[in-house]
């Protein structure tokens, strides 16, 4: 028995002397291949230095003390974390390391950056906590460049190869010192940031609950505190690979759109100044963000920044304009919408209901807002909706380029390119005060769309407008309407202008207005034998062109809604008759004039009884048709009209007609 319990003795201890042995064996390697991995960084330029390193075998605990390490990059980016505690760790392979659970306590990050200014910017995180970690288990290389681009995207790669269900850091506060008073320095802090469901480069979820921000700025020798607070920011299905491709500069021929993030959401946002406006916006959500690597080139943009605070040269500005015009090209955003944003000034303020556009290849699909509404000392003003249709960023941004030469403007039609790069635009339901008189214009809409360009010029036009006002009575033309009753105009007018170019044709239709209380009209007017060069911006070269153009039909019809009664009631005031009397003596001189005429012209005679009973019967409609006899050249028509209007209604067949 006794040798029993000396057998079994000797095993225990034996077996307990194994086991610590190899915990002492495991200790020592795991030592060692963390040294391995602080040396690789020394190696590679960098700093790097910790403390004591523990590993527990029982419970697979691995822990580093007073870890701190420094880039070779120039501007260096250093590190400082006071202890790393990683439970459960596994090495599933000679390439991977896992752990059940990582915490780091107390770290630190901070960086520099030397573009434009001395931007100098910490981190402090008092905890990061992993679960269901995996990674690589040694250090890859650093990129060799110092470029802060590069080093973003070694960073961004780094994340591609971590898996983690996921990641919280329960608070970050930060300090931002850019070294220039003007551009001023601040705090700021997150709070409950959480990253979800780390894989092969993707994450399911990116949320913080809030963030905040205090600055100041230097502006004329005083300072100014700039405070700003979001809440509940959030971003879903975010694509670290297909950043780093977008970053790779061996992707620089890649025209394929990579989308980074499904959808970005924030919720209140509000920003604050001493004496400046408290601005809010209630939501913020942006869907599809992506870009194309052949056209986001963000290290040629920043190698054109001039350093410190030098002024760009015309050559160097024209560049960056090139170069952010290509960012936009690169860009793609599928839908962006601010909602409720709000500005209080001391002088008043406004508020807007929504603001959206979108982007692709340097454009903006619409932009626009809706739902303004501010004040003026004159009055409130309203706004339901303005939108501006496919607006070119990136080709604005290239014609501004040209303007950066006061000593060399750009050409005529270089400038006038401006216009093509919006298609149109539109306004509804707009609302202000007209001066001080307490009374409102309103606009219920403009819709204005252009295209078909021959040159910079477009050949094709369309024109809606409603809208109303009060009449002035400080002015001259319209105190007779003053006079006849009426307090304010209305109008609806619908216009359109199209050239084609194999008939060489131009008409104007439709060409309606009505003016509120007074007539309708509308017209068709056409040319023939307009030539593509009378678009050109030389007016010389226009103006021979012109020469070629020939008038065709013109169909006018009026529709009488009381304004031949206002001009009826405005002859007798004038002449201090009656309404009966006035409208006799219009009619009478109308007749007396087409007679005078009917033997050069008989058609004179056939138009002058129409109008006259369309004077002598109020409410009526006039129609109006000429028919050119033959080929009339436009500029003679012209011509003739300033000379001899009577010749010039010569070279047309009349016809006239008037029914109700």
């Amino acid at each position: 028995m006794v040798k029993i319990l000396m057998g079994l003795a000797a095993a225990v201890v034996i077996a307990v002397g194994g086991f610590f042995g190899f915990e002492l064996y495991t200790q020592h390697r795991i030592e060692g291949e963390v040294a391995a991995a602080f040396e690789q960084i020394r190696a590679g330029g960098g700093k790097a230095s910790h403390g004591k390193v523990s590993f527990d075998l029982r419970s697979r605990t691995l822990k580093i003390a007073d870890i701190a390490t420094e880039s070779a990059s120039q501007p260096p980016v250093g590190v400082k974390i006071a202890s790393i505690t990683a439970s459960g760790v596994g090495q599933p392979d000679a390439a991977q390391f896992s752990a059940d659970a990582i915490e780091a306590i107390d770290l630190e990050l901070n960086a520099r950056m030397t573009a434009g200014a001395d931007w100098q910017v910490t981190y402090k995180m008092p905890r990061i906590a992993a679960k269901d970690f995996s990674g690589p288990a040694s250090l890859p290389r650093p990129p060799a460049s110092p470029s802060m681009i590069d080093q973003y995207r070694f960073l961004i790669e780094q994340l591609g190869a971590l898996t983690a269900s996921s990641i919280t850091v329960p608070s970050v506060a930060g300090t931002m010192n850019s070294g220039n008073p003007a551009l001023g320095s601040g705090e700021f802090a997150y709070a409950n940031v959480t990253l979800r469901d780390i894989k092969a480069g993707k994450i399911a979820a990116v949320t913080a609950d809030r963030m905040t921000f205090t600055g100041t700025t230097q502006a004329k020798g005083k300072a100014e505190k700039v405070t700003g607070d979001l809440a509940n920011l959030a971003a879903q299905d975010v694509d670290a690979v297909a950043a780093a491709t977008i970053l790779d500069p061996q992707r620089a021929n890649d025209d394929q759109y990579y989308r980074v993030y499904r959808q970005i959401t924030a919720g209140a946002y509000t920003i604050s100044s001493g004496q400046g406006p408290k601005v809010r916006i209630d939501g913020l959500t942006v869907d599809d963000i992506g870009a194309r690597p052949s056209r986001l080139q963000l290290a040629a943009l920043l190698a054109t920044i001039p350093a410190g605070t030098a002024q760009p040269t015309p050559a160097q500005a024209r560049e960056m304009m090139e170069r952010a015009a290509k960012i936009y090209e690169g860009m793609r955003i599928g839908n962006a919408e601010m909602r409720g944003f709000s500005m209080d000034m001391p002088e008043g303020g406004f508020k807007l209901a929504s603001m959206r556009f979108s982007l692709e290849n340097g454009k903006t699909g619409e932009f626009a807002i809706e739902g303004f509404d501010g004040r003026t000392p004159q009055g409130p003003i309203k706004l339901s909706r303005f939108a501006l249709k496919s607006l070119d960023i990136a080709g604005l941004l290239r014609l501004t380029a040209l303007f950066s030469n006061p000593a060399q403007p750009p050409p005529p039609d270089q400038a006038l390119g401006m216009i093509a790069l919006l298609e149109g635009a539109e306004l509804k339901g707009f609302t202000a005060p007209y001066k001080n008189t307490g009374r409102l214009i309103n606009v219920d809409l403009v819709n204005l769309d252009w295209g078909q360009f021959v040159g910079p010029i477009p050949s094709k036009a369309r024109l809606t407008a409603k809208m109303s006002g009060p009449l002035d009575t400080t002015h001259p033309g319209q105190r007779m309407l003053i006079a006849a009753g009426l307090d304010k105009m209305a109008i609806d007018l619908d216009l359109g202008t199209a050239w084609t170019e194999a008939s060489r044709s131009f008409v104007l239709e439709p060409a309606t207005v009505e003016l509120g209380g007074m007539l309708k009209a509308s017209a068709r007017v056409s040319l023939a034998n307009v030539p593509r060069e009378v678009f050109s911006i030389n007016p010389i070269q226009a103006a021979a062109m012109a020469t070629q153009i020939e008038a065709g039909g013109i169909e006018l019809t009026v529709r009488d809604l009381g304004g031949v009664d206002l001009a009826v009631a405005h002859y007798a005031r004038m002449q201090n008759v009656s309404r009966d009397a006035a409208r006799q003596a219009i009619v009478q001189d109308i007749r007396a004039s087409a007679a005078k005429t009917a033997i050069s012209n008989p058609d004179a005679e056939a138009l002058a009884d129409s109008v006259a009973r369309f004077i002598e019967t109020p409410g009526t409609t006039l129609t109006i048709k000429l028919t050119p006899l033959g080929k009339v050249p436009v500029m003679q028509l012209f011509q003739m009209l300033q000379t001899d209007p009577l010749i010039a209604l010569a070279q047309f067949r009349i016809a006239a007609s008037t029914g109700l």
